[in-house]
């Protein structure tokens, strides 16, 4: 497993996403033992926030990590609409009785919203010297918003990337390069699986014994700057997650998916889903 400096704290470069997780008492049990399989296999950043399942997925968290919290870089996101200096506070205390919790190791604002920046950073900073959260960032950040923001303090940027979603390499991601600021990258393998089902991946992922879903995940996180959080519920899906993090591709196979997913000549719109 390759690991990515972020907040200050070595993490690896692949954790575990939750999106969609606690909507359905039915998966509870499966989707809580998966999380437990990822951190025994090393996936031990696990991502989160208020909006996943109204906070389900939190609560999901909160019994996965039961007993072995110290193991575990939580990182968790508050609503745009709670983004005020008490809202921010309060949404903060649900969090971490969700999680079971005294401390969220990176909160991030999860999208911008009707509140000035500076207003959320100081609602940040004060649950930082409270104690409450290690260190925050911010979601689904452009480059205008992060030069709006210029904040030193930021421990990090999450947006979408995957090799069908390079938006982000024409000038997010050498910004954020050049100032130590390390990305985090949702929906690594894209939505619905298509990604999965490109005949260049499947080529790469045969010639390594390897998966579509690996080759993509170490595609993602071919440098030392980019964290990918890919959700996981079945066993087998876990363990292959942790074993993307020892892939690493050729220079052919970074050629290959230029040509399949060629890499952007101008800016773009920021993509979010």
């Amino acid at each position: 497993m390759r690991y990515v400096k972020l907040a200050g704290c070595s993490v690896p470069a692949i954790g575990q996403g939750t999106w969609y997780m606690g909507e359905d008492p039915a998966h509870r049990a499966a989707e809580v033992a998966a999380l437990q399989q990822g951190i025994e296999q090393g996936l031990t950043l696990i991502d989160t926030a208020e909006m996943y399942a109204e906070g389900g997925a939190e609560a999901v968290v909160g019994q996965a990590i039961a007993g072995r919290r110290d193991q575990v870089f939580l990182v968790s996101k508050v609503y745009p609409h709670n983004a005020s200096r008490r809202g921010v506070a309060e949404a903060c205390e649900r969090s971490l009785k969700r999680l079971g919790s005294d401390m969220i190791d990176l909160y991030l604002l999860h999208w911008r919203g009707q509140y000035p920046l500076e207003e959320t950073v100081e609602a940040f900073e004060r649950l930082r010297e409270q104690g409450k959260i290690g260190r925050w960032g911010v979601s689904n950040f452009d480059v205008d918003d992060l030069r709006e923001l210029h904040n030193p303090d930021c421990a990090t940027n999450q947006v979408l990337y995957n090799p069908a979603q390079r938006g982000i390499e024409f000038d997010l991601l050498p910004w954020s390069r050049q100032r130590g600021l390390p990305t985090m990258a949702y929906c690594p393998l894209a939505q619905a699986g298509r990604l999965l089902q490109h005949p260049v991946l499947s080529e790469i992922a045969e010639r390594h014994g390897a998966t579509p879903a690996q080759v993509s995940l170490a595609w993602v996180t071919r440098e030392n700057d980019v964290i990918a959080i890919p959700k996981a519920v079945s066993s087998e899906h876990v363990r292959l997650n942790a074993a993307a993090g020892a892939l690493t591709l050729t220079s052919e196979d970074l050629r290959a998916i230029d040509r399949a997913f060629p890499a952007p000549t101008r800016k773009q719109p920021l993509a979010m889903v």
